[in-house]
């Protein structure tokens, strides 16, 4: 079953606040594991707007830094999976994912992937 995550950019890794991104990946992977993602910029930093489009493609999973409570509670109302305080370059943080290990609070920085 493929899988489409919504990961807020700063560079090439997670964005430190959720509200404060302009650049955003949307990525799919697909049920053999072939990843598919483009990117999209915002004309301007919106919690609303990220929550939207997240909602309006049907995301299943959002990784993301600091998020506020209220955007927070309204992405998981609407059945969308949070890892939040999620630090680290996104193509790391993918591996993570797809091997199911990723939690909310992960700090690639801080552990070596060969313990994950």
């Amino acid at each position: 079953m493929a899988h489409k995550i919504l990961i807020p950019l700063f560079n090439d890794d997670v964005a430190p606040r959720f509200d404060m991104a302009t650049d955003v990946t949307l990525i799919k992977i697909s049920s053999d594991g072939e990843i598919n993602d483009r990117i999209i910029v915002l004309p301007q930093a919106s919690a609303d707007d990220l929550c939207a489009l997240a909602t309006s493609n049907h995301i299943d999973a959002v990784i993301c830094g600091g998020i506020d409570d209220e955007h927070y509670q309204y992405l998981v109302w609407k059945g969308i999976t949070v890892f939040d305080d999620v630090i680290g370059p996104v193509q790391q943080i993918l591996e993570v994912y797809k091997i199911g290990k990723l939690a909310s609070g992960t700090n690639i920085y801080t552990i070596p992937l060969s313990s994950l």
